[in-house]
């Protein structure tokens, strides 16, 4: 038999029970576009996190000390070890471009004029470059040893009157004692500058470690030693420039590029000095803690993980979906053979062969494989794209699963014929003639 007489008849088969083949095709829509919709998702969140990484923090490097063993993301079990000399000591290596601590400081609310607005966890030391250039919408980054600070949007904009360059805010630390700073810089983005914040949108002031956090480190007699004689060598000295012995938990090294090559170099140049017997830190280290330094991407692995985990069982899900499909399509072929036993019998009257009838019957089953996969990668791409607009993350399409999608659908109607194409080729045609 011809082909496409082949192919004519067998669509005029499906043309002629519509319902019952949409019904039959139904379990390979779902399954299909179950399967491209929740990874085109998990495609575009992975972009929007990997996007949220700037080239500039690529050779970024985050280090804490905690317990080899303690689970968790960054700072998970991180223990303050670190103190200035350190991180001077890290920037001096050849390997090493810059080195500067990271701290969260504990604050109630933070004054603009007249109007007060509560806020908590605010307000992050760090070093100067920690906020690129690049990433400064106006204004220049803060110096270190002044009172000075850069704002993102969400912090500028909290107040009736916005936060502008030349400022002065006052912060209310946790405790009650109260500093000043100057705004000399806003952000591009009200999202986080690094994994150490988290990058969801929320009100930040980035200032100095020096002054800010080591006065803090004082009060609270985190550091702030004393120099043998009972005078305090901490920050809390009118100029605000003293360093003290201030410890901090997490620290940021930049490498000299984002090579791989550089990052490597730079981690194992900070990670021999911390852990060596001139640093301040091995002091505290000992046998339970160690230094662990990992970039934004490798920070974000894990969550890549949990990710490409539920990746899976959703392609696990839509297999069922599949199966049940392919059943549905094999039931529906038996059913029809039944039904057309007399048309069987009467095309090998005249002269068609076994493999006729096959081919007949398999192309139908194809056919109907087909068009599921078509209209499941349809619905796939669209619910993909709806759910990527309404969660706002860069739509992403993984071409390789839309092609993946159709050699299912070819694949399912293949295995779902072959018996009942087999069972219909079979027919004895007198027997055929004879069915009522």
């Amino acid at each position: 038999m011809n082909p496409l007489e082949s192919l004519r008849l067998s669509w005029r088969s499906i043309r002629g029970h519509k319902l019952r083949s949409a019904l039959t095709t139904l379990g390979i829509v779902i399954g299909i576009a179950a399967v491209i919709a929740f990874v085109t998702l998990g495609a575009s969140l992975q972009a929007g996190i990997i996007g949220d990484i700037s080239p500039d923090d690529r050779r970024n490097v985050y280090g804490w000390a905690a317990d080899p063993d303690t689970e968790g993301g960054p700072l998970a079990g991180a223990q303050p070890v670190f103190t200035p000399d350190d991180l001077d000591s890290v920037a001096s290596q050849p390997d090493v471009a810059a080195a500067y601590g990271y701290a969260t400081i504990q604050t109630q609310a933070i004054s603009n004029g007249n109007e007060t607005v509560a806020q908590g966890n605010g307000l992050i030391a760090t070093g100067p470059s920690y906020i690129r250039e690049g990433r400064l919408a106006e204004g220049r980054q803060f110096e270190r040893g002044d009172r000075e600070a850069v704002v993102n949007p969400a912090a500028a904009n909290q107040f009736e009157e916005n936060v502008t360059i030349g400022d002065e805010l006052t912060v209310t630390i946790l405790g009650g004692e109260r500093t000043t700073l100057e705004v000399v810089g806003i952000t591009d983005t009200s999202e986080g500058q690094s994994p150490f914040e988290g990058f969801e949108s929320s009100p930040r002031v980035y200032v100095p470690t020096d002054p800010y956090y080591v006065e803090q480190a004082a009060g609270l007699g985190i550091g702030g030693g004393s120099d043998g004689s009972g005078n305090d060598t901490g920050a809390g000295s009118e100029n605000g420039t003293g360093t003290g012995d201030a410890r901090f938990l997490a620290i940021i090294i930049e490498a000299d590029s984002a090579a791989q090559s550089d990052i490597d170099a730079a981690r194992e140049s900070a990670t021999a000095y911390l852990e060596s017997e001139q640093s301040d830190a091995s002091e505290l280290l000992g046998d339970d803690l160690a230094v662990t330094f990992q970039t934004s991407t490798e920070l974000l692995q894990q969550l890549q993980d949990v990710l490409a985990l539920l990746r899976n069982f959703i392609v696990g899900i839509a297999a069922i979906s599949l199966l049940v499909g392919s059943i549905g399509i094999a039931n529906i072929m038996l059913v029809s053979v039944t039904e057309r036993t007399r048309e069987i019998g009467i095309m090998k009257a005249v002269g068609a062969q076994n493999r006729d009838v096959l081919g007949l019957f398999l192309t139908e089953a194809v056919i109907l494989g087909v068009i599921g996969a078509i209209l499941g990668t349809g619905l796939g791409l669209l619910g993909g794209y709806l759910g990527a607009q309404y969660i706002d993350l860069p739509l992403v399409y993984p071409l390789e699963y839309v092609a993946l999608a159709i050699g299912v659908g070819v694949l399912v109607g293949i295995l779902a014929g072959l018996y009942p194409a087999w069972r219909a080729a079979r027919t004895d045609p007198i027997d055929a003639l004879r069915y009522e």
